[in-house]
């Protein structure tokens, strides 16, 4: 029946209109720190079955093939993508980026609750109190925290994350703060909340933290940045295809109206 064409395809269009929406805010955040693309994963919905595979035929022999007639498909999910995105050198002291496995802890409030947030953004800057904060716009702190004293006119942070400053009158640089990372056994289970935050869910499992370079993590290098991993000549490849493939299912709907109509025209006769 036409009918089935039209539900297929409306379900078609409604899948790619969710693949669009992701594309476009993958185009959108190109310039995003520490930004991981995502990508849509579709399934095929369930199928009519008007004729099981395998059946005898009138010899007594099985069919090689039965008739099923699918009803569509649907957004199975999106998965991000954590490959690293291109170094950007800034020079600036508390400019981080994560040479490796790994993210920064912060804490932030969501939903109106103190949770700890993880980020591959590393543009960190002081806040009036002196503590480290991630250049958002709700300036999650650091975690553990870090307070650089108002007089250091240094700061050196070492690829073990170890965060050291020379004060003024100082000759040496004395340690205040150690800067941990965290890792997931699955880290695309985590939950984009948006500022360049994610939070942990049961998918993605419990965190496992520890200094940079040890148990399986990065460095943390300084006076660099890591930016979007989206490429643009990809996404709009993407773009491209899945106005397509919109244009077509639109047109398969119109078909099948087509013949709705010839068939209803059929049965006044």
């Amino acid at each position: 029946m036409a009918i089935t064409a039209l539900q297929a395809s409306a379900s078609g269009m409604r899948a790619l209109d969710e693949k669009l929406n992701v594309v476009a805010n993958n185009l959108a955040n190109i310039n995003t720190h520490g930004f991981k693309r995502s990508r849509v994963n579709f399934e095929d919905l369930l199928y009519q079955v008007k004729r099981e595979p395998g059946i005898p035929n009138a010899e007594d022999e099985p069919i090689p093939h039965g008739i099923l007639v699918g009803t569509g498909a649907k957004v199975s999910g999106t998965q991000l993508n954590f490959a690293p995105g291109a170094v950007d050198a800034t020079g600036k002291p508390l400019d981080l980026r994560i040479e490796g496995e790994g993210f920064f802890q912060v804490t932030t409030v969501q939903d109106g609750d103190t949770v700890i947030a993880y980020t591959r953004a590393g543009n960190f800057v002081r806040n009036a109190l002196g503590n480290i904060v991630l250049g958002n716009s709700g300036g999650a702190v650091l975690e553990p925290a870090i307070v650089i004293p108002d007089d250091a006119i240094e700061i050196s942070i070492g690829r073990n994350g170890e965060v050291r400053v020379r004060q003024q009158g100082a000759n040496t640089l004395n340690t205040v703060g150690q800067i941990e990372l965290a890792r997931f056994v699955n880290s695309e289970g985590l939950k984009q909340i948006g500022r360049n935050l994610m939070v942990e869910t049961d998918a993605s499992g419990a965190p496992v933290t520890a200094v940079p370079e040890t148990d399986g993590l990065g460095a943390s290098v300084q006076g660099e940045l890591e930016m979007s991993n989206v490429d643009p000549v990809r996404e709009l490849i993407d773009l491209i295809t899945t106005q397509r493939a919109f244009e077509l299912n639109s047109q398969a709907i119109q078909s099948a109206d087509e013949s709705l109509q010839i068939v209803s025209n059929l049965r006044r006769f």
